[in-house]
């Protein structure tokens, strides 16, 4: 039996008021046309922090502190050909206007109201919004 690879993805969480930031996929090859959130793929020596602040600031444009972003929850993911490690962060400001810094991947940024996300979610994703963020959550999926 062949071991899965085993990746880290970071998957940043912006908040204004009742509503959450998400981005719908496009020409990425996963999950095309369903909307998730920031997020990418740690790059290798470089801490869950390091990572969400680069990724935010390449996919959304905005400059975050250390200071002002946190882990809330971490998934451990299965599916056919790897496995994932996900860390989910909470942002709590940010400099800068959020704008859509890579259009050939995502084809829109949005604000959704929490009681109304789209029903073509990625569903981990989904899942995690739906979880109560209060303290730090674990959750595996997919075994």
């Amino acid at each position: 039996m062949r071991t899965p690879i085993l990746y880290g993805s970071v998957h940043v969480l912006f908040y204004r008021n009742e509503e959450v930031l998400l981005l719908k996929r496009q020409n990425t090859g996963f999950q095309d046309g369903n909307w998730s959130v920031v997020a990418g793929r740690m790059d290798g020596d470089e801490e869950v922090i390091a990572a969400a602040i680069r990724e935010a600031e390449e996919e959304a444009g905005v400059v975050i502190k250390p200071t002002d972003i946190e882990v809330i929850g971490v998934m451990h993911r299965k599916n056919t050909t790897s496995e994932w490690v996900d860390f989910f962060l909470n942002v709590h400001s940010w400099q800068g206007e959020i704008m859509n810094k890579e259009p050939e991947k995502c084809e829109e940024l949005k604000w959704f109201h929490l009681k109304e996300l789209p029903d073509n979610m990625v569903s981990y994703i989904r899942y995690a919004l739906e979880k109560k963020q209060q303290g730090l959550w674990f959750e595996s999926i997919g075994w």
